[in-house]
């Protein structure tokens, strides 16, 4: 059995299918799905069908491309929404300095007011991070607290991994492990220690081979972990124990339903 660490079953993509998409997880072997906010109305949603599904569970946050949104009234809303029982985390969070959707300042206070949040709240932290590192890495080390999360959709090399890794964090790993290009992602789903490894589909995007192209959904997760266990030689069934272990553990769910 199989978890998909990252989902965006909210997104608009599923509007028309979402119970079957659900339901085709399920019947696949995918035995929970975190879904993932994006800002307030996002996070509100994802709640609401974690709610509505027993095996699916909900983060809470404002994505960098929305930092300009997360002002102190907002946060404080969803500081109230973690406290329903199915929010497992606060995320999507972080830097991305690749769109710029919004202003790289703006993404620095809302990130490090959502790790202070998400550290009071007693929640992981689901963190995003494109072109980056430097300094999403300089701000894990400056803090004087110290995190339990995940760096989703890992796109940096096999050092920026280690040195997350000894900071606490875990690495995920989407679709994008399966493209023939991913040379440095694959590299780096080989060699990390198993214990901080975790699969995601982070769909509707990113969607593994072979339906690259089309929309991603948390069936295919099971693509990923196929891949990562073909790279690192392990059998199927030891990698997505492993990988759903370490994701129970991360996220506190519960060890069976």
């Amino acid at each position: 059995m199989l978890i998909d660490s990252h989902a965006h079953l909210d997104m608009d993509d599923f509007d028309a299918d979402r119970d079957h998409v659900i339901k085709r997880a399920v019947q696949g072997g995918v035995a929970r799905i975190v879904t993932i906010g994006i800002d307030l109305a996002s996070s509100r949603k994802a709640i609401e069908i974690a709610q509505k599904y027993e095996h699916i569970y909900a983060a809470v946050g404002y994505h960098p491309h929305n930092a300009d949104e997360a002002d102190s009234k907002d946060l404080e809303k969803l500081r109230a929404l973690a406290s329903e029982s199915k929010v497992v985390a606060w995320g999507e969070i972080g830097l991305d300095f690749f769109r710029r959707h919004s202003p790289p300042e703006k993404q620095v206070a809302a990130f490090e007011r959502q790790l202070d949040i998400a550290s009071e709240q007693g929640l992981p932290v689901i963190i995003h991070d494109r072109d980056a590192h430097t300094d999403l890495l300089r701000i894990l080390k400056s803090r004087k607290r110290q995190y339990r999360g995940v760096i989703h959709c890992f796109s940096g090399n096999y050092d920026l991994a280690m040195a997350l890794t000894d900071l606490g964090f875990c690495i995920s790993f989407p679709g994008t492990v399966t493209y023939k290009n991913a040379v440095d992602t694959q590299a780096v789903a080989t060699r990390i220690p198993l214990e901080r490894l975790l699969v995601e589909t982070d769909c509707p995007y990113l969607t593994p081979v072979p339906f690259r192209g089309k929309r991603n959904e948390p069936l295919y997760v099971k693509h990923t972990a196929e891949k990562i266990a073909q790279l690192r030689k392990l059998d199927f069934e030891d990698l997505a124990q492993a990988t759903s272990a370490n994701t129970i553990r991360l996220f506190n769910l519960p060890e069976s339903l």
